[in-house]
């Protein structure tokens, strides 16, 4: 026999049971980043200029931008 089966054998216990996977979930689901629509980045801005780098600190250029926009397929 399962431990957890005696969690319901007490109205109490299974409120308490219940009311912390409630909790959990409310924790688990706030705590998730938000996506927040955001404005089109301004393509008449030379990357360069921006001081962006890439995950190895490399300096990213507007054919680094180009050849990633070429990779990605059309919607």
């Amino acid at each position: 026999m399962l431990v957890s089966s005696k969690i319901f054998r007490s109205r109490w216990s299974a409120l308490f049971w219940s009311g912390g996977i409630l909790w959990t979930a409310y924790d688990v689901a706030s705590s998730a980043p938000h996506h927040h629509a955001t404005a089109a980045p301004d393509n008449s801005v030379a990357a360069d200029d921006t001081g962006a780098t890439d995950a190895t600190g490399e300096a990213i250029s507007r054919a680094d931008l180009q050849a990633l926009a070429n990779a990605m397929p059309a919607n």
